[in-house]
């Protein structure tokens, strides 16, 4: 049998441009240090330790849990691109539902470079180059364009070509992003912007997109321990949030077969890992009241509203423009502000999803707080390809 996989603890630290910020090894001690004291416990009653990042050398995990103490506990490092922190997350869940351990730290820090992502690996293939010339031949007429900015734009291009959507509603997603961040003082960006001002910034791909649209490199860190609803009674944490479900996918044929850029940019793997969830929990999409998901693009957002079922494909613009994606429609979606505002550490990006929806369920959000949220949904994408979707939801102890 599964052991119930409960949220004992969660911290973060405010996200911060690229050179503003701490070292890696402070960042990651600092979430720690306030996840612990979220759970109000000491550092050496954890048992694992999963640390995510992606921009760092082997054991910069360790590095950075030293400084919160030397206890020898196993520290497994996790890469996995843009999903690196829920993959971790994923990995501390799996570890305390099969009752391998009963209290297991979940980390993901960045200490990221200004400007767009790149490799810093030249001499060997690049991820995903088998299918890159998908992805090229697809947006052959951008090729001075950022890989990822082809890969989501594209996506989104193909979004307008086949069902109309405008790019108002990219526009209007990053202006509700905005809004969003507004009550969140751990986010980087908090200034409110309006779909007019998104629609009249720099263009960076014309008739697709503007710089507004996409997400800004950040460094930051956050953290989760997840416990045994033993280790949680023992020890007196608080046991009220559960994860109900999780589910981690990988590039389907699908993926790559027929060409596709939505296909190429994760909408199949999301698709995958949300029906496994749902199924698991029992739970149908419209119960969600609350969801963080992955909006490195305002693009993709729209694209994943489709693959998580949250409305029907082709719908996505409906669903923006009818305000179904905010406070006093159907689902609030990011309300942390998401990777748009708040930024996006790629190995903490996860794990700060899990912070906010697991202060979403406590109902400690303070003014993002969503109405009658018991249940909440996180979808967290990394190219490459990875895939997490997790559901939490009250725990009825």
């Amino acid at each position: 049998m599964s052991e119930k996989a409960l949220v004992g603890g969660v911290g973060m630290i405010p996200f911060s441009k690229p050179g503003a910020s701490p070292s890696y090894t402070d960042m990651g001690a600092d979430a720690t240090r306030r996840a612990l004291a979220d759970a109000g416990i000491d550092y050496r009653l954890v048992q694992q330790a999963y640390v995510g990042y992606v921009y760092g050398d082997s054991t910069c995990g360790q590095t950075a849990l030293y400084e919160v103490g030397l206890t020898g506990i196993p520290i497994v490092n996790v890469n996995n691109n843009c999903s690196t922190g829920s993959t971790a997350l994923y990995l501390a869940r799996q570890a305390v539902a099969t009752g391998d351990a009963d209290c297991v730290l979940a980390l993901g820090f960045e200490q990221m470079q200004a400007g767009a992502l790149k490799s810093h690996w030249d001499d060997r293939p690049r991820t995903r180059a088998r299918f890159q010339h998908i992805m090229q031949a697809l947006t052959a007429d951008v090729p001075e364009l950022p890989q990822a900015l082809r890969t989501f734009g594209g996506a989104g291009r193909e979004h307008m070509q086949k069902y109309g959507t405008t790019m108002e509603a990219f526009a209007a997603i990053r202006a509700k992003a905005s809004r969003h961040a507004a009550n969140n003082p751990l986010a980087l960006f908090r200034n409110v912007v309006t779909t007019e001002d998104v629609m009249n910034d720099k263009v960076m791909w014309p008739g697709v997109m503007t710089r507004l649209m996409a997400c800004p490199p950040t460094c930051g860190a956050a953290a989760a321990l997840i416990v045994s609803e033993k280790f949680a009674k023992q020890h007196g944490l608080r046991s009220d949030v559960q994860i109900l479900a999780q589910a981690m996918t990988t590039d389907p044929v699908d993926s790559f077969d027929p060409p596709s850029l939505i296909s190429y940019a994760g909408f199949h793997m999301a698709r995958a890992a949300a029906a496994k969830v749902y199924d698991q929990a029992g739970v149908d999409p419209k119960d969600i009241r609350v969801c963080e998901l992955h909006d490195c693009f305002a693009h993709n957002e729209l694209l994943t509203y489709e693959a998580l079922g949250l409305c029907e494909i082709g719908a996505g613009e409906k669903f923006v423009m009818d305000g179904n994606n905010t406070y006093g429609g159907q689902v609030v979606t990011n309300p942390s502000g998401g990777l748009l505002s708040k930024g996006h550490p790629l190995g903490a990006t996860g794990l700060a999803q899990c912070y906010e929806l697991t202060h979403q369920l406590r109902g400690t959000a303070e003014h993002r707080q969503v109405a009658n949220a018991n249940v909440a949904l996180q979808h967290n994408l990394g190219l490459g390809g990875a895939c997490v979707v997790t559901l939490y939801g009250k725990n009825a102890a």
